[in-house]
């Protein structure tokens, strides 16, 4: 059986990776950015475990094709997400590093709760 902490982990991993593959290739430009960051945000904290989550997209990177938009890449993606499992938090990150859109766990700790007895 696995732990509150390890669960939460493997939560924080998963939503990071399906938030990823479901959103890159979307047709976006700088014009419509806020607003697929907001359904990105309102799709994922729906899920169970996610409490909290923050996505910013570079519009920098956002340069138009023939037809007035870009495509959604993994470089343009920061995102920070909390999931919770008990009472063990797990914050991850999403974002550009070196090159690649790297996912990494960035703390995990667990509330110690007041036993009464």
């Amino acid at each position: 059986m696995t732990s509150d902490r390890e669960q939460a982990v493997f939560e924080a991993g998963i939503k990071l990776g399906a938030l990823y593959h479901q959103w890159v290739g979307t047709p976006i430009s700088r014009a419509s950015a806020a607003s697929v960051e907001t359904a990105i945000e309102r799709a994922v904290i729906l899920q169970p475990c996610v409490e909290e989550i923050t996505v910013r997209l570079d519009r920098d990177l956002m340069t138009e094709n023939r037809f007035g938009y870009s495509e959604l890449s993994g470089m343009m993606f920061t995102v920070e997400m909390v999931t919770r499992v008990g009472f063990a938090y797990c914050r991850a990150h999403l974002s550009p590093e070196q090159g690649y859109p790297l996912m990494k766990i960035v703390e995990c700790h667990e509330i110690e709760t007041i036993s009464r007895n």
